[in-house]
């Protein structure tokens, strides 16, 4: 593309524009190209796999850890349908408003997410097993102290702890129960739990009405949250003695034929990971959609009590009887759903994802009828069939997650749908039914929050259908290059790279930058990157040290994957990004510039950061007469070798350059060229980003060449001088016009 005519005149304003739009016209033809499906379904995970009963899952990995799980899970759901059965008596118990009870009661789930984070960074990192168990602890002892609150203070701080603590369900329990269990019996295992939770909540309204209506007095609903305390204790203490399976080997099995060893893992960033995982298109619009549910899904029992004792005037216990009739519907429909769900994920998960979706959208015609029915029995039938829809929607939604979320990053994919349902749907549910509550009735508060939720959420759900396959795709490509990895490692375990970039894609926003990009780099070699601007160049500098995080693809140190790894932690690996531009602090002096690139150096040894300084004063005598000085008097060529200076002080093993001679002198470029040439020698891996030709020939080995973010040259930096129509394009531009 040319920006001049024939005849040399400048460039018109219409002209500028025209090729602009053809660069972005190129650039999304790539990003859609790299958004194709990447394999036939068949060799997509848990895709035309054999059949296998629920029986043979289980025995596959053993039924104690879905029991245990279950149960624990069940005690949640338990928990939670006491406090919406009993929110009248306890509203009464204490003076508070219908407000400020719903507000109360749907609580727990902002808290959830307090919890929900630590909980999936744990699941990713720690024994899953004693995860639980310390949770189901703390999650009884919670579940006490709401029987023992005094006043409405006390309970709110219970209602903290118990949100936490359960908290450790969806990450914890989805993460644990997907790497033990054959991904063929995914949707019945969701389904069975979500049994068993259904059941616990159908039967709680009866007997937690019981044992109020037994205890008897305006404070009998305490004694319900005692007696849910202590087999709750006894199931958590069961939870420390389960199996820890290796993370990924359903999918690695499905795809692989056989488990990939590695190991351990380099700790994980929470930016770095939900970056990652908010760039799955499936994860974020499930997350998104279920975000949207939660507005009707957890304020909604809440307010149907509400009704139900203010419209119909029903007593605690026969609100009981009418919610346990409630719930018998979805215990007849659950175990029907999960077999079909498994039956067309084995055939089509798109088809298995749209099933989701297609289950919600009834609740939104039927939900308007359903609150303005004149009798008690006539509204219990009517909120049977979304209660039912529902509910077994959301029982799909570990199944889905499990099944597109990179098996290390699964416990925080969890967590992250977690934050979306319970903080974004469940606070913000009881926040807006609060205010409608202050001016309206609960049907009013239903009504507005629930029909336009379900609504969305259901269409989110069904257009995320046409995305899964290329995120099972991608899923499957980062299998096979792990496995390739690992093979060669193994074959040659001396000529591992300390570097290797590997399928990276990124993208700034809807604005995709890099494609496929890959390459090594050895101990010890300088590589060059090169290209015109706009290659992409600096955004790999920033995916190497863990300032932006790649949509796909793989980053390693001395063959260790640091993908999800912070900034932070990677430069304490040695690995150093000198930026390009200005790179020092102007106001302070030289030595205090210096002081503050050796900070992480701070609780070393003294005499080593002592030694660091020399050195580096060494290597820059111009800076070292000028320790005194303010950093923003010095020349451009001095406050780069100051720059430099800063990022040596802590002896990098990888050290990245961004545009070293950029508009400098070429005096003040040849005295760091010799710098880099000292440092060549010293045996310093360094990956460097240049526009000069010239200088990236006097110091590099190799160098690759970048084009429209995509890799078209890798190999010996001579040979690439050789190659002229790169070599014009580094100098002149695409067309070298």
């Amino acid at each position: 593309m040319t920006t001049s005519d024939p005849a040399g005149t400048p460039p018109s304003a219409a002209g500028l524009a025209a090729g602009l739009m053809e660069a972005e016209a190129e650039r999304a033809q790539e990003a859609r190209a790299g958004q194709e499906i990447l394999f036939a379904d068949d060799l997509l995970p848990g895709v035309g796999g054999e059949h296998l009963t629920l029986r043979q899952g289980l025995a596959a990995g053993g039924s104690a850890t879905f029991v245990t799980l279950t149960a624990l899970a069940a005690f949640d759901e338990l928990e939670s349908a006491t406090l919406g059965v009993l929110a009248p008596d306890i509203r009464d118990s204490f003076g508070m408003s219908d407000g400020a009870i719903v507000a109360l009661s749907a609580a727990s789930g902002a808290f959830l997410v307090l919890g929900a984070l630590p909980m999936g960074r744990l699941a990713d990192r720690c024994r899953r097993g004693r995860v639980a168990g310390w949770a189901g602890l703390a999650f009884a002892a919670m579940v006490v102290a709401s029987g023992l609150a005094a006043n409405a203070f006390l309970l709110f701080l219970a209602r903290l702890g118990v949100g936490v603590a359960k908290s450790s369900t969806l990450p914890v329990h989805g993460s644990l129960n997907a790497d033990t269990y054959p991904i063929a019996v995914r949707g019945r295992l969701a389904a069975a739990g979500g049994f068993a939770g259904r059941l616990a909540a159908t039967l709680s309204p009866l007997a937690v009405g019981g044992i109020a209506a037994l205890a008897g007095g305006t404070e009998g609903w305490r004694w319900a949250f005692f007696a849910l305390g202590i087999p709750t204790a006894v199931v958590a203490l069961l939870a420390f003695r389960l199996p820890e399976p290796r993370r990924g080997q359903n999918e690695m099995k499905a795809v692989l034929g056989e488990v990939i060893d590695h190991e351990r893992p380099m700790p994980i960033s929470l930016e770095a990971a939900f970056a990652r995982l908010m760039q799955i298109r499936t994860t974020r619009t499930v997350i998104l959609a279920f975000a949207a549910l939660g507005f009707s899904l957890f304020t909604g029992p809440v307010l149907t009590n509400l009704w139900m004792q203010d419209h119909f005037g029903l007593s605690t216990f026969a609100r009981g009887v009418y919610g346990t009739l409630g719930g018998l519907g979805v215990l007849a429909v659950l175990p029907f759903v999960g077999p079909r769900y498994d039956r067309l994920y084995r055939t089509d998960p798109a088809r298995a994802l749209r099933l989701v979706g297609y289950l919600i959208l009834p609740t939104a015609l039927i939900t308007p009828i359903q609150w303005f029915m004149p009798t008690a029995p006539a509204f219990v039938i009517l909120q049977m069939l979304p209660l039912i829809l529902l509910s077994t929607a959301f029982a799909m939604t570990g199944p889905v997650m499990q099944s597109v979320s990179p098996y290390r990053l699964r416990g925080l994919g969890m967590a992250l749908a977690a934050v979306y349902i319970f903080f974004i749907g469940a606070t913000g549910g009881s926040l807006l039914s609060a205010l409608f509550l202050a001016s309206y009735d609960a049907r009013v508060a239903a009504l507005v929050i629930g029909v336009p939720s379900t609504l969305v959420g259901a269409v989110l759900l069904i257009r995320s259908a046409s995305y899964i396959r290329n995120d099972l795709s991608l899923v499957v490509h980062e299998l096979r290059e792990e496995l390739a990895e690992q093979e060669r490692q193994a074959q040659a375990p001396a000529s591992v790279p300390v570097l290797q970039v590997a399928d990276i894609d990124f993208a700034y926003g809807n604005v995709q930058v890099l494609f496929g990009v890959g390459f090594d780099v050895r101990r010890g070699e300088v590589l060059a990157l090169l290209g015109t601007n706009g290659a992409g160049k600096s955004t790999i500098l920033k995916a190497v040290c863990g300032l932006g995080t790649p949509s796909r693809g793989v980053v390693r140190l001395n063959g260790q994957t640091i993908t999800y790894v912070s900034p932070e932690q990677r430069g304490r690996f040695g690995i150093r990004l000198l930026p390009g531009g200005k790179g020092v602090f102007g106001a302070m002096t030289v030595k205090e510039n210096l002081d503050m690139g050796g900070f992480q150096l701070r609780e070393t040894d003294q005499a080593h950061r002592a030694a660091r300084l020399a050195h580096v004063l060494e290597l820059f005598p111009d800076i070292a007469d000028r320790l005194d000085r303010r950093a923003g008097s010095l020349s451009g060529g001095q406050q780069q070798m100051l720059a430099l200076a800063m990022v040596l002080m802590h002896d990098p093993e990888v050290l990245l350059i961004d545009e070293l001679s950029l508009g400098l002198a070429p005096a003040v470029v040849q005295d760091l060229l010799t710098v880099i040439e000292r440092l060549k020698t010293d045996g310093l891996t360094i990956v460097i980003v240049e526009q000069s030709l010239n200088v990236a020939l006097a110091i590099a080995d190799r160098a690759v060449f970048l084009e429209k973010g995509q890799v078209r040259f890798v190999g010996d930096a001579r040979e690439l001088a050789e190659r002229d129509d790169l070599a014009r394009a580094v100098f002149l531009g695409k067309d070298g016009a």
